[in-house]
């Protein structure tokens, strides 16, 4: 689905204070309540909009350790590899990929020593062929806001 200017402004809006209500989004935007609340309702419809989770900083609950791992994994076994990865508690996202490997995994860890822990039981599941992880130092580009941004000049 193609965003207009309005749903790339109204996305922003919550995107900064996401516990707003439609009636202040509306003020905020300039529109009327049942605009915001049609526009979050397709928004939301068409999958665009998932939900409104608070922001976590995993450092903060004792995850200060990020890292990425590239897996290469037995022909045709992609599903079953995803969904064990998906019973690691530590294991954030997992994409299937093109190149190198075969699925790009992000990983949190307590330290370097859990970091192995979360590692080796990744290389535990059966069909994982071989990894290679790297450790993020930082997060110097952590963004979506851009692309709205240039939806939201658009005006219409």
């Amino acid at each position: 689905m193609a965003l207009d200017s309005l749903d790339a402004r109204l996305l922003l809006l919550l995107t900064d204070a996401p516990r707003l209500g439609v009636l202040e989004c509306a003020r905020r935007l300039g529109v009327a309540r049942g605009t915001v609340q049609a526009r979050l309702d397709r928004l939301t419809a068409s999958g665009v909009l998932k939900g409104f989770p608070p922001e976590l900083d995993l450092a903060g609950m004792g995850y200060g350790l990020t890292a990425f791992a590239v897996l290469e994994i037995a022909q045709g076994r992609r599903a079953e590899v995803a969904s064990a990865l998906a019973a690691i508690d530590e294991v954030c996202e997992v994409h299937a990929t093109t190149g190198q490997g075969d699925l790009f995994v992000r990983l949190v860890a307590r330290s370097n020593d859990d970091l192995q822990r979360v590692i080796d039981e990744v290389v535990g599941v059966p069909g994982v062929r071989r990894t290679a992880t790297s450790i993020a130092l930082s997060t110097p580009v952590p963004r979506v806001r851009p692309l709205l941004e240039r939806i939201a000049d658009r005006r219409g």
